[in-house]
């Protein structure tokens, strides 16, 4: 167990999208080596050592699965994929309570928890941990301390990898390579479940035919500032189409903005008015959605959306698996993208469509 390699090596045998050589360049192997000791220590001191194990068997029918190091909703969409890989399992999710309702209808998942007291006198066969954290581990310990247990990313940390394909391959390596690399490479994607209760929610409140757009983010050098600029281009092509804007609390000032600048019956701001999965359905019914990284970005490949992405510092590669995607990349900012560039992706895509889309 204590090798420091696994914080930087790929758990499984195919290779996919990373940035390990970055990170090995940027970070001192002084630092990484002390935060992999920091963890290894944390699970002898929690009695989780020697109950490690690197397969999930057929003797594991009910499996709990823990995630809570990488609380954002992209990572967890991602990181939680290759659930599909567990659907003759029994399995069920702890997850941070800002996630849980993701996964409140979910076809895979039966139940979800987001407090340890609701897992009191459970047992399950087998634990799936998100990776080592000392969080994770913690809590693993408290719920079920004698009960085996694998990892995800594990020691693995600190490298940008493509989430989606690394928990692919890596759920592939640990049911012992049921499927080939092109196998596994095809059906690498990201998954949410919309009920039906939220598909006839959005369907009474969008219109018939439209594109959407995504405003707002949390990092500065993923919030696109041209926005406008490129709406009033779009509408210049075409006086007929309907722009539905979406986003979270970060974005309501925004769309306010880009309301108040082009006063028309042509826009729908359902900016922080809906659930995440209803956000999703709105994207899934649109022609095109354009968006930069974020959850909702993430969200789009799950329903199989037709996406212009806007991206910087993580290149499409690392960011897809099987998307519909357009994407423009910039080393540094997504406003160093020029909205003609970004109009020249979304001619591409609109020039698919039949003559709807176009108001003909």
């Amino acid at each position: 167990m204590f090798d420091f390699r696994k914080t930087y090596s790929l758990p499984f045998k195919y290779k996919i999208p990373n940035y390990i050589d970055i990170h090995l360049k940027e970070v001192n192997k002084f630092k990484r080596f002390l935060k992999f000791s920091k963890r290894y220590l944390f699970i002898l001191i929690k009695g989780q050592k020697n109950l490690e194990v690197f397969s999930i068997q057929p003797k594991h029918k009910k499996i709990l699965w823990i995630n809570i190091s990488a609380p954002s909703l992209g990572d967890s969409l991602m990181d939680l994929s290759s659930r599909i890989m567990l659907k003759d399992k029994n399995v069920d999710l702890f997850t941070d309570i800002k996630n849980a309702h993701i996964y409140a209808n979910d076809e895979f998942f039966n139940n979800i928890y987001t407090i340890e007291g609701e897992l009191k006198n459970h047992y399950y066969d087998l634990v799936i941990l998100d990776s080592y954290s000392s969080r994770t581990v913690s809590i693993k310990s408290n719920i079920l301390p004698t009960t085996s247990y694998v990892g995800m990313f594990g020691f693995f940390n600190g490298p940008e990898v493509n989430r989606t394909l690394f928990s692919f391959h890596q759920m592939n390596h640990l049911l012992a390579y049921p499927k080939s690399e092109e196998e596994i490479n095809k059906i690498s994607n990201n998954i949410i479940t919309i009920s039906n209760k939220d598909k006839k929610i959005v369907r009474e409140i969008i219109p018939k035919i439209y594109i959407t757009i995504v405003v707002g983010g949390e990092w500065k050098y993923k919030i696109y500032k041209k926005w406008g600029d490129l709406i009033e281009e779009i509408i210049s092509g075409n006086e007929k189409i309907s722009i539905v804007l979406i986003g979270s609390k970060n974005a309501q000032n925004e769309s306010k903005e880009l309301l108040e600048r082009f006063d028309s019956d042509q826009f729908f701001n359902l900016v922080s008015k809906l659930s995440f999965n209803q956000t999703a359905e709105v994207i899934k019914q649109s022609q095109v959605v354009i968006c930069c990284d974020g959850g909702l970005m993430h969200a789009a490949t799950a329903v199989g959306a037709s996406i212009i992405a806007i991206l910087a510092r993580l290149s499409p590669e690392m960011l897809f698996a099987n998307a519909n995607s357009l994407s423009l990349f910039d080393n540094k900012d997504v406003n160093n993208i020029n909205v003609e560039d970004i109009l020249l992706e979304y001619d591409k895509l609109t020039s698919l469509f039949d003559n709807h889309l176009q108001g003909e």
